[in-house]
């Protein structure tokens, strides 16, 4: 492929409309539930991959009574939708999505005693501050992690040998039915980088994360900062800072490290148009081109394809490819909270 001019320059056929009225419907959500929505948002904007086309609707909620009112009211009417975080660990197709996108940035927060509770679209390196100005030990690995805590618990995310599993209290959820419910981490099924909040319940519809609240321990401030400096400078010298990407393309194979295997399959610097396989951790793509979606996806399937060639090793997606995608046989499906 040639390098792209924008996100839209190789952008593939949208497919048709869903079938509501969007003028109609955005009025009826400003007036029954007060948030602002917009039609045709470019989700490029929205994603730290910095590609992806444009949503039928597209909605902010700024708290949780507006996620959990705005959710009943897409499920109530049928209507397809998406739960899009902080934008990370997403690729947004070039098409776009199908339907209502629900951008949560619900972000309320409070400690008492040694417990933290957040709503669902606080940013996880918030958390990492608000727990050390707390005098608190047991965040400082949300500092890693461009997401959401929505995000985070519904793909028990990690970093730096922590996971939200160890730290999680309970989860505020809307269940499929549109009841609420309190659950204890042990009911949210974790594995590694997985809960049953991912998986859909028989009617195909997810639970939502509202908001959770984490158990942390109380710390001396200045060590608690100490780490977060440490992590900061790992980050520095690790990752590709700075420019367009994901984070991690795949999980790591038990035993293994995805970018080890990646690298050694020699593709460090492979590119296709705009993404390009980072040189500094061979299991990031980066946007440096104004690359599209399409090209994002391409590279992460030669990637894989070359891993499993050469070692015979199937790496499994960390990034969820979402979205309408021509001519792969995927279309849109919902998610409890798609992109941390």
């Amino acid at each position: 492929m040639t390098d792209a001019t924008g996100p839209e320059a190789h952008a593939e056929p949208r497919p048709a409309r869903v079938p509501f009225d969007a003028i109609r419907l955005g009025g009826e959500i400003q007036r029954r539930i007060g948030a602002k929505t917009v039609r045709d948002e470019i989700l490029a904007r929205h994603t730290t991959m910095r590609v992806g086309g444009p949503a039928d609707l597209y909605v902010v909620v700024h708290n949780a009574f507006e996620l959990r009112a705005l959710v009943r009211f897409v499920r109530t009417r049928g209507l397809p939708h998406f739960l899009l975080g902080r934008g990370s660990d997403i690729v947004v197709s070039d098409a776009g999505i199908r339907g209502v996108v629900i951008h949560v940035r619900a972000e309320g927060l409070e400690v008492a005693g040694d417990t933290l509770i957040a709503e669902a679209g606080v940013p996880l390196a918030r958390i990492a501050t608000e727990a050390r100005s707390a005098a608190l030990t047991g965040a400082e690995f949300t500092l890693a992690i461009p997401g959401s805590l929505g995000g985070a618990v519904w793909a028990n995310a990690g970093a730096h040998g922590v996971e939200i599993a160890d730290v999680l209290e309970t989860a505020d959820v809307v269940r499929a039915d549109g009841t609420e419910a309190r659950l204890p981490a042990a009911a949210l099924g974790f594995g590694y980088r997985d809960s049953r909040l991912k998986h859909p319940t028989d009617g195909g519809i997810r639970d939502v994360v509202v908001a959770a609240s984490l158990r942390l321990r109380p710390e001396d401030p200045a060590l608690v900062a100490a780490r977060l400096d440490e992590i900061r400078r790992w980050r520095r010298e690790h990752q590709p800072l700075g420019i367009p990407s994901a984070g991690s393309v795949f999980r790591n194979p038990a035993g293994d490290s995805a970018g080890r295997l990646i690298d050694a399959a020699g593709l460090k610097g492979r590119r296709i148009g705009g993404a390009v396989v980072s040189e500094q951790h061979a299991n990031w793509i980066l946007n440096d081109r104004k690359g599209t979606a399409m090209h994002v996806r391409s590279l992460a399937d030669l990637m894989r394809a070359a891993v499993r060639d050469r070692f015979g090793v199937d790496l499994i997606p960390e990034v969820e490819f979402v979205g309408d995608w021509p001519g792969t046989g995927e279309g849109p499906a919902e998610a409890a909270m798609g992109g941390r």
